[in-house]
C-alpha cells in the first residue's frame, strides 16, 4: 500500500506537509479532505484518526496525526537531507524549540487575524469590531517581532544557514494573514529577506502552488498579490 497522506491545503500544517513531501520526492496518495464541508467527520477518516484533524498519514497499517509529528516520520523514514532537521545538537534544538514555541504564538495570532479580518465576514456575514481586531494585530505583531528578533537574529534561517523544518512551518504560517489584507513583510526588511530565502529554497512554484489553493472559491494566487514575491 503507497504512503497516504490525508490533507486539506485551505490549512497551513497541511501545506508544509506537503510542500516538504514534494520537495523531497516522496511519493504519496494525495487523499484530499475538506475541513469546511466537514469530510474529516466521516466515518472513513476516523478509522485514520481519531482526532479527526488533518494533516494525517497511513503508511500501511501505521497511522499518524499532527503535521511535525508527520514531517519528522517522513525525514527519518525517507533520511531527507540533514538541513531539514539536523543532526547537529544545537541545530536541531534551535528547530525543536521553533516548532515548540509557534503553536501558541504566530500560529495562533496568524490565524485569528485571517479569520477575523476575511473568514467570519465572508462566511457568517458579521464584522470584527474594531478594537477586538486592533488587540489581535496587536499579538501578531508581538509574535511577529520575536520571529526576527529571537529566532532569526542575524541568521539566514532559523536553525542556521540552511532551511530546516523550522521555516517550512513558519513561512506557511506567517504568510496566512495575507490572505486577509494584513501584510506582515511591509516595514519588515528582515523578515522580507527571510521570506525571498525561504521561498527561493522551497522553490516559488511548489510554495505558489499550495497558496493558490488557500481561500476556498477564490481565483489562485487572488489574496497574495504584492505581498509574496
Amino acid at each position: 500500500m503507497a504512503l497516504e497522506l490525508y490533507l486539506d491545503l485551505f490549512s497551513q500544517p497541511c501545506r508544509s506537509v506537503y510542500i516538504f513531501a514534494k520537495k523531497n520526492n516522496i511519493s504519496f496518495d494525495f487523499k484530499k479532505l475538506s475541513l469546511l464541508d466537514g469530510q474529516q467527520y466521516g466515518e472513513d477518516f476516523g478509522k485514520i484518526s481519531l482526532i479527526r484533524k488533518v494533516p494525517a498519514l497511513r503508511d500501511g497499517d501505521f497511522c499518524l496525526a499532527e503535521s511535525i509529528a508527520i514531517m519528522l516520520y517522513l525525514a527519518e523514514k525517507f533520511k531527507t537531507p540533514d538541513f531539514w532537521y539536523p543532526a547537529d545538537l544545537q541545530q536541531r534544538a534551535r528547530v525543536n524549540e521553533y516548532l515548540s514555541w509557534q503553536h501558541t504564538a504566530i500560529r495562533m495570532h496568524g490565524s485569528k487575524i485571517f479569520w477575523l479580518r476575511l473568514m467570519i465576514p465572508k462566511v457568517m456575514g458579521v464584522e470584527i469590531p474594531e478594537d477586538k481586531m486592533n488587540a489581535a494585530l496587536d499579538d501578531l505583531n508581538s509574535s511577529l517581532k520575536l520571529v526576527e528578533e529571537k529566532f532569526l537574529q542575524d541568521r539566514p534561517f532559523i536553525a542556521g544557514d540552511q532551511i530546516s523544518l523550522a521555516d517550512l512551518v513558519a513561512i506557511v504560517e506567517i504568510v496566512q494573514p495575507v490572505g486577509a489584507g494584513v501584510d506582515v513583510f511591509e516595514g519588515r526588511p528582515k523578515l522580507s529577506a527571510w521570506r525571498d530565502r525561504v521561498q527561493e529554497a522551497i522553490g516559488k512554484e511548489l510554495f505558489d502552488e499550495t497558496q493558490a489553493e488557500c481561500v476556498a472559491g477564490q481565483s489562485p494566487g487572488s489574496y497574495w498579490k504584492g505581498a509574496l514575491r
